[in-house]
């Protein structure tokens, strides 16, 4: 019993990832704007220019750290 069910969730776990990937007439909704991960370059180049003015640390928009270093 045990085997039948390992070998059913091993086949819905193939069967899961047969069908990545994007078709063509689902690129249109995937092209829009507010689809993009940064669908506002220039604000986040001014948050960028303001991170690096304030902190004096450049990157690192995803974690803690940086800075001059006092706590």
């Amino acid at each position: 019993m045990l085997k039948i069910l390992f070998l059913l969730f091993s086949i819905g776990l193939l069967v899961g990832c047969s069908t990545l990937g994007i078709k063509p007439w689902e690129r249109d909704l995937l092209a829009k704007k507010s689809m993009q991960l940064d669908s506002y370059p220039i604000d986040s180049a001014l948050d960028d220019h303001l991170y690096f003015s304030k902190e004096a640390a450049s990157g690192g928009r995803s974690f803690g750290g940086g800075g001059c270093g006092c706590n």
